[in-house]
């Protein structure tokens, strides 16, 4: 499943591998074939197409974006499980406030299949419109010049660490990795990366996919290494941890997903704390005892990334997506599914971020500090060719 998203979440998941830093407050293919070319697109105001604007007002304001969106009537999304950082939720939201039909495809698919799909289906009614993606794809799209430029309204909010400077892609949820655990098959839950190398935990804990292509997976690894006197620059230290933790029977290579979880297979998963948080919610009542820890041995965050299709088919839509995910009303969503929205230091401060979310999200302990594109270069490479035999 995608993202880990149980999904590589995992999702499936397998989101792509990437960092970035986070406010210390906060965090802080698909072949195709067949359909046809799509129409020119629509102008916005004083004479802009919209498949060429870059900020709201080049469509004389928020109501004309709007006209033309709903004009469009479609916006076609990639990737985006409904149990991931409450997609869900987003996705209705937007259906009920604008007349766009959403057309979701795929939504356990990963990063790379985002790209993919972008690339084979150019020119085509049903390419992707925007993408979330994991902040190496973002990257590595923009210079590829497959996403269009655009600022959303609260593009001054958005931290510079954490935006393309011409608007390529910004970041737009993360989190911590954390380790979920069910206390009502589990006596005492595992708190720490030490914790987990326990006896009692023989055959108990589980990653959400394979960290060579699931991002929630990838930042486990990374994670152990930090706990286990490792560092961005060499994440060796957490491969060597995942086999010892294999060799001692503990480690099963089973991707954790919401039904290995609720059938008592994984009962301990390493994943991103806001969709371990949401197995807490979504098991309670069903004989699951979900709890959450953050592991103050190896605090590691990582943010997802926003990207408009440069050809999109719904170019008006993609834009109104945008400002809707990066308003109060969209970042607040985000919070709700327990994902740490970018703009929450901001929200935090002027009092639009919902406090009742802001109370349930997990506790942290520590700063994290986060890698350098060469060093999660580094480290993927590492992983490529160290983790199958550390674990087989």
């Amino acid at each position: 499943m995608r993202r880990a998203r149980p999904r590589p979440r995992i999702r499936a998941n397998s989101r792509a591998v990437a960092a970035l830093a986070l406010s210390t407050a906060a965090l802080t293919a698909l072949t195709a074939c067949g359909a046809a070319p799509e129409e020119k697109a629509a102008t916005g105001a004083n004479g802009v197409k919209s498949a060429e604007a870059a900020s709201v007002a080049d469509f004389g304001g928020l109501d004309k974006l709007v006209a033309a969106a709903e004009k469009e009537g479609e916006l076609n999304v990639i990737a985006l499980p409904p149990d991931w950082a409450n997609y869900g939720e987003l996705i209705k939201s937007f259906q009920a406030k604008y007349k766009v039909k959403i057309k979701s495809e795929n939504p356990d698919g990963s990063s790379s299949d985002e790209i993919a799909a972008v690339k084979s289906r150019k020119g085509q009614k049903r390419a992707p419109d925007v993408l979330d993606l994991g902040i190496a794809f973002a990257r590595s799209g923009a210079a590829e010049n497959l996403f269009a430029p655009y600022k959303v309204a609260t593009w001054d909010k958005i931290p510079d660490s954490q935006k393309d400077a011409d608007g390529r892609w910004y970041n737009d949820y993360g989190g911590y990795v954390s380790i979920g655990c069910d206390a009502a098959r589990i006596k005492t839950c595992p708190e720490t990366f030490a914790d987990l190398l326990k006896p009692e935990y023989k055959g108990k804990v589980a990653l959400n996919g394979n960290p060579t292509k699931s991002g929630s997976a990838f930042g486990g690894v990374y994670a152990a290494s930090l706990a286990n006197k490792g560092s961005f620059g060499d994440i060796q230290p957490g491969i060597d941890f995942f086999g010892k933790l294999k060799k001692s029977g503990n480690f099963i290579p089973v991707e954790s997903t919401p039904a290995t979880v609720e059938k008592g297979e994984t009962p301990i998963s390493i994943d991103w704390d806001y969709l371990n948080a949401g197995y807490a919610d979504q098991f309670k009542g069903k004989g699951v005892d979900w709890k959450v820890s953050v592991p103050a041995d190896g605090v590691y965050a990582q943010f997802y990334s926003q990207a408009i299709n440069k050809d999109a088919p719904h170019p008006a839509a993609a834009r109104l997506w945008m400002e809707y995910l990066y308003s109060a009303e969209g970042q607040n969503l985000w919070l709700k599914g327990y994902a740490r929205p970018v703009l929450l230091p901001a929200m935090t401060e002027d009092g639009t971020a919902d406090k009742t979310f802001v109370a349930k999200l997990p506790a942290v302990e520590g700063t994290p500090t986060f890698p350098s594109s060469e060093e999660l270069d580094k480290a993927n490479a590492t992983l490529s060719e160290n983790w199958d035999k550390a674990v087989s």
